[in-house]
């Protein structure tokens, strides 16, 4: 699972050494947050994909890694599986146009980007955690019974 870091300038996508390989790529994804233009949640990240891996490595529905090419411009997407996920548009970034993440804490970095942090790298998740925002699990009502029918008059 990919690791998130944000401080006051940059968000950082911490890549494991299998993500690295998978992705083609030598280091981590720092993202100025003045590039930050729009932040979305999605159940289904594979629709986000547009143009081909170059380079990276794709296989149909359970993973895609790396730099996608379009003539939109250049994509980072760190897919598994059809999981949730987090939508990153980037305006002025100097390789991406927008980054895809599989996260379980897309909430959470959402929420953690409209905070005020601290200037030292934190995990959006203890951000979240901080400010009370982690999301709550809605409570369950119990069903109102039906009651029966009057029985008709004789």
């Amino acid at each position: 699972m990919v690791t998130l870091l944000l401080d006051s300038t940059q968000l950082e996508v911490v890549l494991s050494v299998s993500e690295r390989a998978l992705s083609f790529r030598k280091g981590n994804v720092v993202i100025e947050r003045s590039t930050i233009t729009k932040v979305q949640l999605t159940d289904d990240a594979w629709t986000w994909l547009r143009g081909i891996p170059s380079p990276g490595t794709h296989v149909r529905g359970v993973i895609a890694m790396g730099t996608w090419r379009s003539a939109g411009g250049d994509d980072f997407a760190l897919i598994r599986r059809h999981r949730p996920s987090v939508v990153i548009d980037l305006d002025g970034h100097p390789e991406f146009q927008r980054v895809i993440l599989t996260t379980r804490h897309g909430l959470a970095l959402v929420q953690a980007l409209r905070v005020e942090v601290a200037e030292e790298p934190v995990d959006v998740v203890e951000i979240a955690a901080e400010t009370g925002n982690t999301p709550a699990v809605p409570e369950k009502k119990p069903r109102k019974r039906k009651s029966p029918a009057p029985a008709p008059a004789v």
